[in-house]
């Protein structure tokens, strides 16, 4: 009974004697050269470039407007007359603006929820790759918020991590 006793000690200090497996990764690295960052980054991009043209249209064409609107003024004999044209001419630019800070805003809220959602995908990803890889912790690490101060490279999975989230998706 006391050699099981003494067997059992050693098996307990033994396991806990177990060397524990750690990783890190580069968050910011990891969100920024997944090719679905890359392509959210490509769409937006687009996106964007047609808004920018939406809005030099509309303002060429609001300033064509402004000059045509002045001319008439310099025929028009009633300051009220001219006073109206003016406000309509000031609250259709101010319409312009709203609608298009609004669309731009939009698109940035989009951005930013398409964003936040890769960022979810890739802790799952990161929980689910240390599990199956025997991690028993693996650090988040970025320029901003340094937890991770200092790592052998063979610890670093930040490129395995980008690989793997690649071939995933």
């Amino acid at each position: 009974m006391k050699k099981i006793g003494l067997i059992l000690v050693a098996a307990l200090a033994l396991s806990s004697c177990q060397k524990q497996k750690f990783g890190f990764v580069n968050n910011t690295k990891v969100i920024n050269e997944v090719n679905f960052k890359k392509d959210l980054e490509t769409k937006f991009t687009a996106r964007e470039e047609k808004l920018n043209k939406k809005a030099d249209s509309l303002g060429r064409s609001f300033q064509e407007e402004v000059k045509v609107a002045s001319e008439l003024a310099a025929t028009l004999k009633s300051e009220s007359r001219i006073q109206e044209l003016s406000q309509n001419l000031q609250q259709k630019n101010d319409n312009l603006s709203r609608m298009l800070q609004g669309e731009k805003q939009q698109l940035a809220n989009e951005y930013r929820t398409e964003v936040d959602s890769l960022i979810s995908n890739v802790k799952k990803f990161v929980k689910e790759y240390g599990k199956s890889n025997g991690y028993d912790y693996i650090f988040g690490t970025s320029d901003n918020t340094a937890s991770v101060m200092y790592g052998p490279e063979g610890e670093d999975l930040t490129e395995e991590i980008i690989k793997k989230f690649n071939e995933k998706k």
